[in-house]
């Protein structure tokens, strides 16, 4: 309702004015009134009232003084002067101070009416402006983590584009300018154990090991950031102080490394590798120990354990394997998200370029090089289906690809060879439909891993992905293979779990952290889920 005070020093104003104003017409509630400017300011400041009727010659403050002092107050509200007199002077200095009309008594009924519409018509726009506003902010607030988190996966990557340079870093990562940086590439080994992990859990292992990494390193270190790469593959990016000891960077780093590959074969029962790059001065070179992380890890060279996979970069490779020197964690990168939102013709740009830059380097263009490199490829384009709930065996035989691989011994084999793959794969009318619908799902399902601790509902994406919610729902089930209530109930199951096993907790804590007020619910829930009490956990 629209709230409405008059301010008259002639007490049967007042009261003519309360019985003619048509209120529930005009969906409006009296809130005030007063007969003086003073009290007129005092009682405006404490109802804020969305308009104010006010006459201007009254005791001990006039209107227009009353109006400048409400104004200087901050005052937002529409103002009507509703005056026995018809003064220039009065007028222009109403205008000074934004009233909405200046009328004369005596008024008619249908001027009131009138006026008054004009006015609220006036609020609903500026209400409707507002919201959108309102709207629009708390959207930009809520993606601008999905656009930082792609902005570091980039500036990791190397995929920022070449018209990046230094003065172009973001406010929040200008600290990046005084520190030194280096890359630790981490891979989920494909074995039996992470091939039969299903559609549906691999969102949650790869936030699981997203957890556990961040936990690991928060502990020793201050500045990071960890970011998804491609397929099994993601980076951790550290900065480290500038006049900070070499070697002592890499005993701590080494020392990481290893907690890193243990913690994951403990809580997931995964097995990972690790490769650390060389460090970096300059922000810029950040993607060059990235690739130098991953060459680490493919040459399985400068084992820093006897025990754990874990590798160091080191810049004396020769020989034979150069041609791995050159793999490039980029042309990955930019393959896999030209593919993800079907993007054909962008993905033979890609091609053609890091061809023309094997083909540049002649230890690079051997066939056991071009096949391995097809192998690799091939490995993300499965991956990029695997996503969005496609099997790429069934758009190609196995077999034939074995054979159609076996065949390329030089680069333009190779180009050609993936071009025709990828128009496949992105005219597939499943694949155009469902690459458009995982965007939606990714953003729902990492919005719930941040956001899991409170009252979310499926009603509460509708607005934000411009989707109905029965649609909604039909997507993310399509996506994830369960519907959207299940998979934020295992989310914080899961989240529970590991508060109650790693920081001792109380069952009603754990609870309430994870989003459940009703604490017998939450422990049913968790049974249903796990097999157990939430007090069995920690005996």
């Amino acid at each position: 309702m629209w709230r409405i005070a008059i301010i008259d020093d002639d007490r049967q104003v007042l009261q003519g004015m309360k019985l003619a104003i048509p209120w529930e017409a005009l969906n409006a509630e009296y809130v005030g009134e007063a007969m003086t400017g003073e009290d007129g300011l005092q009682m405006v400041l404490e109802a804020q009232p969305d308009i104010v009727i006010t006459d201007i010659y009254m005791p001990v403050m006039n209107g227009i003084d009353m109006i400048e002092r409400l104004r200087e107050e901050g005052f937002q509200g529409k103002i009507i002067i509703l005056s026995g007199y018809s003064d220039f002077e009065f007028a222009r200095q109403a205008l000074r101070f934004q009233v909405s009309d200046y009328v004369s008594k005596p008024i008619s009924l249908q001027t009131l009416n009138s006026v008054l519409s004009k006015v609220i018509e006036e609020l609903t726009d500026e209400e409707e402006q507002r919201m959108k506003q309102v709207d629009l902010e708390q959207k930009l607030s809520m993606y601008e983590p999905f656009v930082q988190r792609e902005w570091v996966q980039s500036a990791v990557a190397g995929t920022l584009g070449s018209n990046w340079h230094e003065s172009m870093l973001p406010p929040q990562f200008h600290y990046w300018q005084n520190k030194t940086h280096i890359v630790l590439g981490i891979e989920i080994v494909r074995d039996l154990r992470a091939s039969e992990v299903l559609l549906s859990d691999w969102n949650l292992f790869r936030f699981a090991v997203h957890n556990i990494v961040s936990e690991i390193v928060r502990e020793q270190f201050e500045n990071y950031e960890y970011t998804n790469l491609h397929s099994t593959r993601s980076a951790l990016l550290l900065h480290l102080d500038t006049e900070e000891a070499y070697t002592d960077s890499l005993v701590k780093l080494t020392k990481l490394s290893i907690r890193i590959i243990e913690c994951i074969r403990l809580h997931l029962k995964l097995t990972v590798r690790v490769g650390i790059g060389a460090i970096k001065s300059h922000w810029m070179d950040i993607p060059d120990s990235t690739e130098e992380a991953f060459r680490a890890m493919d040459l399985k060279e400068q084992r820093v354990n006897t025990i754990y996979d874990v590798f160091m970069y080191s810049n004396t490779f020769k020989g034979e394997k150069e041609t791995a020197r050159i793999r490039p964690v980029k042309l990955y990168s930019e393959l896999a998200g030209a593919i993800k939102i079907s993007h054909e013709a962008r993905a033979y740009e890609i091609i053609e370029m890091h061809v023309e830059a094997i083909e540049r380097n002649m230890l690079s263009s051997t066939p056991d090089y071009l096949q391995m490199l097809a192998g690799e490829l091939w490995g993300i384009f499965a991956y990029c289906l695997y996503e969005v709930g496609m099997v790429l065996d069934d758009l190609f035989s196995n077999e034939q690809v074995v054979m159609e691989m076996a065949g390329i011994t030089k680069s333009e084999h190779l180009a050609k060879w993936l071009k025709e793959k990828i128009s496949v794969i992105c005219t597939s009318r499943e694949f155009k439909g469902n690459s458009k619908h995982q965007q939606v799902a990714d953003f729902m399902t990492q919005y719930i891993h941040e956001h899991y601790m409170e009252d979310i509902n499926l009603t509460d994406f509708t607005s934000k992905v411009y989707v109905s919610r029965n649609y909604l729902a039909i997507i993310f089930k399509n996506a994830t293979g369960e519907t959207f209530n299940n998979y934020l109930t295992r989310v914080r199951i899961e989240k529970a779990k590991e508060l109650l096993l790693d920081r001792n907790m109380l069952v009603y804590e754990v609870a309430k952290r994870v989003g459940y007020k009703n604490v017998p619910y939450f422990s049913n829930l968790f049974k249903k889920y796990t097999g157990m009490n939430p007090t069995d956990l920690v005996k």
